[in-house]
């Protein structure tokens, strides 16, 4: 175990590109998708033997607290928090940074994504490890940057420069900046160019790091938590968060903080990852059959091949079709060419607009 580490796992994504599995009081990080806990389950025993239980917290929505409880029974009830309002990731940040320096004011933390696949759970630790480890001993913000296998344009890129620290079992970068999710062309040119790698979304600092990173590029963050640090722990908490979360913006830490600062520290993470973040990535988690469809569940077909296919407590059948997403649910079926899984967020839209509020 790492002294003075915590771990803080953000948990209140809607899922939405899962629909009609994934709905909002049952979002994708509380679905056993791959593996037979939910997503949030396996987030926190990957930090098993790295970071004590009782210092592992759950930023999620205020409605998925008892949910978020049964999906990950291992953790502490206390240690989930529910933000009453989403206000993107800068906003979580900032309510973390203030839980952690309550418990303990020369802390570090991570900050990690519920939804996240990590196959190789020693390398995870060690990257973790080192980098909590350097937040502790230098005023850095660390970002963990995958190393691309192939041009995608559904991650933002880090561009990485000269190496700046190095432990027995990470490499640690410049960052240089961030980029926005590239077009097909720029991806491939960021892939052969060979210094640009993709965002995970999981930082690592020191709470007086990530506190004067706030205080000097998002000072409405920095208010929160003066504000939040007296009534921790008391009966005015939730109405406080409240009162403040209904006054902030919507921002992301990347454009709150890493795009501004100039102490950015990329560690390159040398584990398989997978963010999940629509349905065809589940075809790199499960052996396709002789006609490479993925199936879930039960289905047969005729002349039907590269479909993926979630069919549970039911038979689906599919003849002379190809490259399709088709998903069954309570209440609900998707069909969707896999080419246009993002677009299920759209439609996710459309079903509010038209009253489909009960099954989403």
């Amino acid at each position: 175990m790492i002294k003075h580490a915590f771990a803080v796992i953000l948990a209140g994504g809607k899922g939405e590109r899962f629909w009609p599995l994934s709905t909002s009081q049952k979002p994708k990080q509380l679905l056993s998708l791959v593996g037979d806990t939910s997503l949030l389950a396996q987030a926190v025993d990957r930090l098993e033997g790295l970071i004590d239980p009782l210092d592992v917290l759950v930023i999620t929505s205020a409605d998925l607290v008892e949910a978020t409880q049964k999906a990950a029974p291992q953790l502490l009830a206390e240690n989930i928090m529910g933000e009453p309002l989403g206000r993107d990731t800068a906003a979580a940040v900032a309510l973390a940074c203030a839980l952690v320096k309550k418990r303990d004011p020369e802390g570090a933390f991570c900050i990690l994504t519920a939804d996240h696949i990590i196959g190789d759970v020693d390398p995870f630790q060690a990257t973790l490890k080192s980098s909590l480890e350097l937040a502790q001993a230098e005023d850095v913000l660390i970002t963990i940057g995958m190393e691309p296998n192939h041009p995608s344009t559904s991650y933002g890129y880090i561009e990485s420069g000269d190496e700046s620290h190095k432990s027995s079992t990470v490499s640690f970068y410049k960052a240089k900046r961030f980029v926005e999710k590239p077009d097909i062309d720029t991806a491939q040119q960021y892939l052969k160019q060979g210094t640009y790698y993709w965002n995970s979304g999981m930082f690592i600092w020191s709470v007086q790091s990530v506190e004067k990173a706030l205080r000097m590029y998002c000072p409405p963050l920095i208010e929160l938590m003066d504000q939040l640090e007296p009534v921790i722990d008391t009966g005015l908490f939730m109405g406080t968060l409240r009162n403040i979360y209904e006054s902030l913006e919507k921002v992301s830490v990347d454009y709150a903080i890493m795009e501004k600062a100039h102490n950015i520290v990329m560690a390159k993470g040398s584990f398989s990852w997978d963010d999940v973040g629509a349905w065809p990535a589940l075809e790199n988690h499960f052996e396709q059959n002789e006609d490479h469809n993925v199936v879930i569940g039960e289905a047969q077909s005729i002349d039907a091949s590269n479909n993926i296919i979630f069919s549970e407590n039911r038979l689906t059948a599919l003849v002379g079709v190809h490259d399709l997403v088709v998903v069954h649910a309570d209440g609900a079926t998707l069909v969707c060419p896999k080419d246009r899984a993002q677009d299920i967020k759209k439609l996710v839209e459309k079903l509010k607009t038209n009253g489909y509020n009960e099954l989403l």
